[in-house]
C-alpha cells in the first residue's frame, strides 16, 4: 500500500491549515470591524471559491501563479506543479469557510466588554487578543476545522495548478482518481476510507465543541483574565 499520497495531503492540510488561520482571521478582523463602501463586494470575493466550479478556480490560480504571473514577474518564483502550489490552491479554497465562521463569532462580541477593557487601559491589541478572540474562539475553532477539513479533500483546483505527479504532487484525492481509473480498488478503497475518517472526525470535533464551549475551545481561555498582565 502506498502511503506517500496520504502522507503528502496531511502535510499540504498542515501547512494550508497555517495560512488559513494567519490569512482567514486577518480577514474576518477586517470584515467585522470595518464600516467601509465595497466591504460586500471584497467579502463577495473572498466567498467566491464556494460557488465557482474547482476547475474555475484552478484557471484562476494558474493565471496568477504562471509564468506570466505577478508571484514570478515581482519575486521570480514559480509554484506552478510543486507541493506548495497545491498549498496555494487548499488555502485558497477552504478559506470562505475559516472567514464565515470566525466573522460571525467575531461580530457577536459583546462590544460593552470591549469598551470595558479599553476603560481600564487596554490597548486595541490588548483587547482584540485577551477579549475579542477569546470569547469568539470557539466560531473561530470551528471555522478552522471544516477549512482543514476542506483542504484535506481539495482535488480540481490542485489538479490544474500542482498537476498529478505521483510522489511529487499526487494527494489522496487524486491518487484515489487515478487508482479508480486503473481498476486498484484496493488503493482506493484504503485511501477513501481514512480520509472519511479524518472528515467524520472534523466534523464531530466542531458538533462536539458547539455543545461543550469548554475543552478545545478553551485554547484561549487563560488569556481572558487580567487584561494587562
Amino acid at each position: 500500500m502506498n502511503l506517500q499520497p496520504l502522507l503528502l495531503s496531511i502535510q499540504v492540510t498542515f501547512v494550508a491549515t497555517i495560512g488559513i488561520l494567519v490569512i482567514g482571521l486577518a480577514l474576518a478582523l477586517f470584515l467585522a470591524r470595518t464600516r467601509m463602501r465595497g466591504k460586500i463586494i471584497f467579502e463577495t470575493l473572498i466567498n467566491l471559491p464556494l460557488v465557482l466550479p474547482p476547475s474555475v478556480v484552478g484557471y484562476y490560480l494558474l493565471i496568477i501563479l504562471g509564468r506570466e504571473g505577478p508571484l514570478v514577474r515581482l519575486f521570480d518564483v514559480n509554484l506552478l506543479f510543486t507541493w506548495q502550489a497545491a498549498v496555494v490552491a487548499a488555502i485558497v479554497v477552504a478559506m470562505p469557510l475559516m472567514v464565515q465562521s470566525a466573522k460571525a463569532a467575531l461580530e457577536s462580541v459583546d462590544a460593552t466588554v470591549e469598551n470595558a477593557a479599553r476603560t481600564l487601559g487596554s490597548t486595541e491589541i490588548e483587547v482584540i487578543w485577551r477579549v475579542t478572540l477569546p470569547l469568539a474562539r470557539r466560531g473561530i475553532i470551528a471555522g478552522l476545522i471544516l477549512g482543514s477539513a476542506r483542504a484535506l479533500g481539495e482535488f480540481g483546483a490542485t489538479l490544474m495548478v500542482a498537476g498529478n505527479i505521483p510522489g511529487r504532487t499526487q494527494t489522496a484525492p487524486l491518487a484515489i482518481y487515478d487508482a479508480v481509473q486503473a481498476g486498484r480498488f484496493g488503493d482506493a478503497n484504503f485511501l477513501v476510507l481514512m480520509l472519511t475518517v479524518l472528515s467524520l472526525s472534523s466534523l464531530f470535533a466542531v458538533s462536539r465543541m458547539q455543545q461543550n464551549p469548554s475543552g478545545i475551545a478553551n485554547v484561549f481561555s487563560a488569556n481572558r483574565a487580567n487584561p494587562r498582565q
